[in-house]
């Protein structure tokens, strides 16, 4: 697993971030996901809750890819990973506690990004390549 450094949480935590995935058929979904956050240093999470394109892709067996970037700074980073839905446990229960603060519904589901890569954004002659 490859694990964030805390110029990757950084960024998580004050950018927008934007989840891709593919459906059976190979057609490709992006999605912004504003509750995205870090469960832990090789793990995402967010509050799915919606349940629209980006969670069936997910139940039909899509990985996600993750990107965030930070403009002002032109610098940014795409997480690839397995994802794992949950929809009750301790998991679902503390995530879904942070929609209920925020005034917001429980969500539909919880899903764990499970990162495998780790992949630069920065524009130049390093953009795209593989870094964790």
């Amino acid at each position: 697993m490859a694990k964030l450094t805390q110029e990757m949480k950084e960024m998580i935590l004050t950018q927008q971030c934007f989840h891709a995935t593919v459906s059976t058929n190979g057609i490709p979904n992006n999605a912004p996901k504003r509750s995205t956050r870090i469960f832990d240093l090789e793990t995402l999470v967010y509050n799915e809750g919606t349940g629209g394109t980006t969670y069936k892709n997910i139940l039909d067996g899509s990985k996600v890819s993750v990107a965030v970037v930070n403009r002002e700074v032109l610098d940014g980073y795409r997480f690839l990973g397995t994802p794992e839905v949950f929809t009750s446990g301790d998991v679902y229960e503390q995530a879904a506690q942070m929609s209920i603060n925020a005034g917001m519904p429980r969500p539909k589901a919880v899903v764990l990004i499970h990162i495998e890569e780790i992949h630069t954004l920065k524009p130049g002659p390093g953009a795209g390549k593989r870094i964790a």
